[in-house]
C-alpha cells in the first residue's frame, strides 16, 4: 500500500475486534510518529500507551473518556506534547503551545496513516477529560493532551464520509 492509498482508505473506526496489538506493531506506529517534522526540530510529542487492563480500568473508573468505544479499543494512545520545550519566538505570532499542537497533530497523522497501512483502525477523539487522564497516568501538568487515538483491528466497515470538492478548499 502506498501513502495515497492509505490516505484514501483511512476511516474513523469505533468498533474493534478483541485481538491484541503486538509490541512490534505499536513500535511501528510510534516510529512513524517519531519521523514527522517539528518546529525547530523540538520533537515535543509524547505518547502514553494504554493496553494494560488495570490501567484501562483506572481510566474508566475516573471517567476519562466520554465515548465508551474508547474503552473498548485494545490500545489507547494518549497523545501529548510539552510546550515548554519550544523557545519563545519574538519574530512570529506563534506561541509554544501552538507549535506543540501543530507538531503533535502532524506526528499523529503519520501514526494514523501507518496504522491504516498495517490494517488497523483508528479515530481521533478530543472529547476527553484531560485532567482525569493526567491524574491517572501521572502526566506532567504542563503537557497538553489535545486528543487520544483508540487503535484496534476494525470490527466495522463504515461508509466513507463525504469530502468537499477540491475547488471548495482552494482559495
Amino acid at each position: 500500500m502506498d501513502i495515497r492509498e492509505a490516505i484514501n482508505i483511512r476511516k474513523s473506526i469505533r468498533k474493534y475486534k478483541k485481538k491484541q496489538i503486538s509490541d512490534e506493531v505499536i513500535n511501528e506506529l510510534l516510529d512513524a510518529a517519531r519521523k514527522a517534522p517539528s518546529a525547530k526540530n523540538v520533537q515535543s510529542h509524547k505518547y502514553f500507551i494504554v493496553k494494560d487492563g488495570v490501567v484501562k480500568n483506572k481510566l474508566i473508573k475516573a471517567g476519562a473518556f466520554k465515548q465508551s468505544y474508547v474503552n473498548d479499543a485494545p490500545l489507547i494512545i494518549i497523545c501529548c506534547a510539552d510546550p515548554s520545550q519550544y523557545p519563545k519566538s519574538t519574530d512570529v505570532d506563534e506561541t509554544p503551545v501552538n507549535y506543540a499542537y501543530i507538531d503533535l497533530s502532524i506526528a499523529t497523522s503519520f501514526l494514523v496513516l501507518r496504522a491504516t497501512e498495517l490494517g488497523l483502525g483508528t479515530v481521533f477523539v478530543a472529547w476527553i477529560y484531560r485532567d482525569k487522564i493526567k491524574e491517572v497516568l501521572n502526566i506532567p501538568e504542563n503537557y497538553i493532551i489535545p486528543f487520544v487515538i483508540p487503535v484496534g483491528y476494525p470490527d466495522e466497515d463504515p461508509r466513507p464520509k463525504p469530502r468537499k470538492d477540491l475547488k471548495e478548499i482552494i482559495i
